[in-house]
């Protein structure tokens, strides 16, 4: 991680009287940002994930935060990516390591009197494990409202209004990543973008970051690319992050509303 969110959201920036303040307040709202530490090609930062849930999901509790009680913790920057671990530059967790670890938050974001947590997710490899976590965490916290989603696939109705690659440009380390990273962080990306992209071996398989498929596989990383990175980054630009990272923005908060109002009638 490059730096610690400071926005007037972020629950860590707060003291635990202010904490105390907002969590008590009918449909309080934790949201918790889950990211990786990940190769992403020769270009991009392996934080890459967890650096863009953090400003998605702070950028989305700042645009409700004045009308719902809302923090956002410190990100979780454990994922789950064995797939990159022979590429070099990853650090993972196992699975199980994972949806126990938010199991643990969520206890706390109850004990702390928080009547929601929402798990924003940004690495496609945790989403079996996000949708463990909403389920058992929900399971033991019955009186807790618990969503989880994963970021980028709140751009699907408009990407292509944005994008200019083909299917198979936008996934991983490609034009999508890329632009947002060019608009939130651009002294940390690359010039050497060298990628390719993404060519599933199953018909029904993935097609693009935003285009999955009903058939999914296990395959190590470099047999998909040999930088790391699959898409098309040369089209990515920090117009297109801004354009994305707001409207993205606008997407979370009004998921952010229900998780509030769903709250308040528990």
């Amino acid at each position: 991680m490059t730096r610690l969110d400071a926005g007037p959201a972020a629950l860590a920036t707060k003291t635990r009287l202010e904490i105390d303040e907002v969590a008590s307040q009918s449909g309080s709202v934790l949201v918790v940002p889950v990211g990786s530490v990940e190769q992403h090609g020769h270009h991009l930062p392996v934080a890459t994930d967890t650096l863009l849930a953090d400003a998605v999901a702070n950028l989305g509790a700042e645009r409700v935060a004045d009308d719902q009680p809302t923090l956002v913790a410190p990100p979780v920057w454990t994922g789950y990516s064995p797939h990159h671990l022979s590429l070099g530059g990853t650090i993972t967790a196992d699975a199980d390591q994972l949806i126990e670890l938010l199991e643990s938050v969520a206890d706390s974001a109850a004990e702390l009197g928080f009547d929601a947590v929402l798990l924003v997710n940004g690495h496609g490899g945790n989403g079996a494990a996000i949708d463990v976590a909403v389920s058992t965490i929900g399971d033991a916290h019955p009186d807790l409202e618990v969503a989880g989603l994963t970021y980028f696939e709140l751009a699907a109705p408009f990407a292509d209004e944005i994008r200019d690659s083909d299917t198979g440009g936008m996934a991983h380390g490609g034009e999508f990543e890329t632009s947002l990273l060019l608009h939130l962080h651009p002294e940390l990306v690359g010039e050497d973008a060298d990628a390719e992209y993404l060519d599933d071996p199953y018909d029904r398989g993935t097609k693009d970051l935003l285009e999955g498929g009903p058939v999914t596989s296990y395959t190590e990383f470099e047999e998909y690319s040999e930088s790391g990175a699959i898409g098309d980054p040369d089209l990515a630009s920090a117009e297109k992050g801004e354009e994305l990272f707001d409207r993205i923005g606008d997407e979370l908060a009004d998921v952010l509303r229900t998780v509030h109002e769903q709250a308040v009638e528990k």
